[in-house]
Order: structure tokens, then C-alpha cells, then sequence
């Protein structure tokens, strides 16, 4: 598989404080990477420095060969770059469904005038992300709470309603922040499976971050491990396991905690 997404010398500086300082590594079309580091180690920056929410200092990030660092956000996601939020950016006073058809405001054809007249356009745009909404509902399994408002979901369901949102914009690569979050075990293990499906059957390429060490290395095909803001390792879950600077960077964890 061809690489569909590269960070090359990425940095971000806050005055005198570096957040992240010259990372690179490079994303395989078709895999699920994950980014890794203890807290505060850079890597929400990181994400945003990837979907273009914060302007790099110096580096760049190229999607499919083109540099996409620095552009727009709705930009790098119209390319099909898409991030979703540790916070669960959504709409609590509307239904899942509603929430879904929305997300694929993207993908409209139609301009705001055209939806406020209700143009043929618009009318086709609207019952195409009907369908669309309601076959991302169907693929999470989401059915049984479609017309349930969003502020009654449980955490859970609120995960997997956000990454419903990011698939309503057609991504090639899906940015995941800690799609594990607050999750118990059984919560945990379907929200798993459900990132694979992504992969396995949807066939989008999937970067995340995430603390769940378990669950990172029970998904992830390979893992980039930050600290202080530099990439320290890289390599197979295996690999990194073993690696000592991981290790070492995780000392006052347990090891239960870590999954090392």
C-alpha cells in the first residue's frame, strides 16, 4: 500500500514554549496508527497541527503528495482529512439522525440560497444525505437510537455518534482523539471493533491518539510514540513494548496501566 499521508519536521512553538519539535512519520494508506505519550506530551497538538486547527511553525503535512499544513480546516477536510474531537462536537437538542444529516454539510452541492429556496439542488442534496445518514446509522449499529436526542446518550454512544458525524464527510483518513475515553470494558471493546470495521470494511485509513494502552495495542498495525513534544519510538505494538525510551517515559505508571 502507498502512503496517503506524511508529517515531515512538523514543529509548533508558543513563544518559548516547543509543544511539538520536528516530528516526522509517515501514515500507510489502509492502516490504523496510533499516537501515544504520557500527558501533556504534545500530542493533541499534533492532531491539530495534522488537520490544520493550528498553524505549524515550521514542517509540513502532505495528503497524497499535496501539502495540506496551514491551509483552512474545512479545507484539509473537504480534501478528506477529517478529525474528530476528544469533546464530542455535536448537537445535543437534535437526534442522532439529524445530527448525522447534517455533518454532510461538506458534500453539499447546492449553495445557502439555494437551501433556503429549497432548489432542485438543494432537494437532491437533502434526500442523498438522508440515505447517506441513514446507511452510516445502519454500519454503526446505531439504529435503535436514531430519533433519540443527542444530550440522553451515554458516553458511548455519544463516541460513536461523533465518528457517524466524521464518516458523514466522506474521509479518507479519519482522525480518532481518544475515541476510548471514559469508557468502560464492554464500551471500550465495541468502540475496537467499530474502528476496524472503519478500516476492514469501509476501507478509510485511521490515525489516532489515545491513553487506553490496551486497547492501542490490541488495534493498532503501528504506534508513534511522543514525549516532550519529539517522537521517541515508532514501530509494531511488539516493538514498542519492548522499546526502553517507551518505558522509561511511562515510569510511575503501573505497567498494568500502560500495557507494557
Amino acid at each position: 500500500m502507498s502512503t496517503i499521508l506524511e508529517v515531515d519536521g512538523i514543529t509548533k512553538k508558543y513563544g518559548g514554549l516547543v509543544a511539538v519539535n520536528n516530528v516526522s512519520f509517515d501514515v500507510t494508506e489502509g492502516e490504523i496508527l496510533s499516537v501515544i505519550g504520557p500527558n501533556g506530551a504534545g500530542k493533541s497538538t499534533l492532531f491539530k497541527l495534522i488537520s490544520s486547527f493550528v498553524r505549524a511553525t515550521s514542517g509540513t503535512v502532505n495528503f497524497k503528495g499535496d501539502r495540506i499544513s496551514n491551509l483552512t480546516p474545512h479545507t484539509v477536510a473537504r480534501k478528506g482529512v477529517v478529525r474528530t474531537f476528544q469533546e464530542t462536537t455535536i448537537f445535543r437538542s437534535m437526534t442522532v439522525r439529524e445530527n448525522v444529516v447534517v455533518s454532510h454539510h461538506l458534500r453539499s452541492k447546492a449553495s445557502l440560497l439555494g437551501f433556503f429556496f429549497g432548489s432542485n439542488t438543494a432537494r437532491a442534496d437533502e434526500e442523498a444525505f438522508g440515505r447517506s445518514a441513514d446507511e452510516i446509522i445502519e454500519f454503526l449499529g446505531l439504529e435503535s437510537i436514531s430519533n433519540e436526542v443527542a444530550s440522553n446518550l451515554p458516553q458511548g454512544h455519544l463516541r460513536a455518534l461523533g465518528m457517524a458525524i466524521g464518516l458523514a464527510t466522506d474521509p479518507a483518513i479519519l482522525l480518532l482523539d481518544e475515541p476510548f475515553a471514559g469508557m468502560n470494558h464492554d464500551e471500550t471493546m465495541r468502540m475496537v471493533n467499530l474502528v476496524r470495521s472503519l478500516r476492514d470494511e469501509r476501507g478509510i485509513t485511521v490515525l489516532l491518539v489515545e491513553h487506553d494502552m490496551p486497547a492501542v495495542m490490541k488495534i493498532s498495525d503501528r504506534i508513534v510514540v511522543i514525549n516532550f513534544g519529539e517522537k521517541i519510538a515508532e514501530g509494531s505494538p511488539a516493538e514498542i513494548q519492548s522499546n526502553e525510551k517507551v518505558i522509561e517515559a511511562y515510569l510511575g505508571s503501573d505497567d498494568d496501566e500502560i500495557g507494557l
